[in-house]
């Protein structure tokens, strides 16, 4: 493992925010997991902020309060040369305009991913067999992911189809594009 991070020198000219998008269930956490195991990086987890705010207002709905935190995260760190990976469902246009100006403020470069699970049934499967690591947090259920608000894409992003390739393949894809490639600015 040192070696892959030796390999990694972020300047102001490659800072980077990955933000990944998709609904519960298509593998974000698991191709973030990866990908943070393969480049130094801070690594933001939705569903881990909500749940903080939801212990500490004892409220189930915290609202947009998580992505306003988060935002709030990664700007600092991008602005102290860390690059960061965001792991959230990302469902709205709004939300994914966020993540453009916290790029944007902060002079880095924004690459995002959208993850998908083409195969239904798989899909349904990794919804109902999913157990949390976050402490009193219940993922949410196939209905509920079925009546997830979830908005379609408008602009450029890589889209990974976890049906098809692995959570290390897909880790391995993202770093190779977000490298590669401009992305935004």
């Amino acid at each position: 493992m040192a070696f892959a991070f030796s390999l990694f020198k972020f300047t102001r000219e490659n800072l980077m925010l990955i933000v990944f998008g998709g609904l519960p269930g298509t593998g974000k956490t698991a191709v973030a997991h990866e990908l943070v195991a393969r480049m130094p990086s801070v690594y933001l987890r939705m569903d881990i902020i909500e749940q903080a705010l939801r212990r500490r207002t004892a409220r189930e709905d915290v609202g947009p309060a998580g992505y306003l935190v988060a935002y709030e995260l990664a700007k600092s760190n991008l602005t102290l040369g860390m690059a960061v990976v965001v792991d959230c469902v990302n469902p709205l246009s709004v939300t994914r305009e966020a993540w453009r100006a916290v790029a944007d403020s902060t002079s880095s470069r924004l690459f995002e991913v959208e993850l998908v699970c083409s195969d239904l049934a798989e899909h349904r499967r990794r919804v109902e067999g999913r157990r949390s690591d976050i402490p009193d947090f219940t993922p949410p259920a196939w209905e509920a992911v079925l009546r997830h608000e979830y908005e379609a894409w408008t602009t450029s992003r890589l889209v990974v189809d976890s049906a098809y390739v692995s959570a290390s393949e897909a880790a391995e894809q993202i770093l190779q594009k977000s490298l590669s490639q401009p992305g935004r600015k």
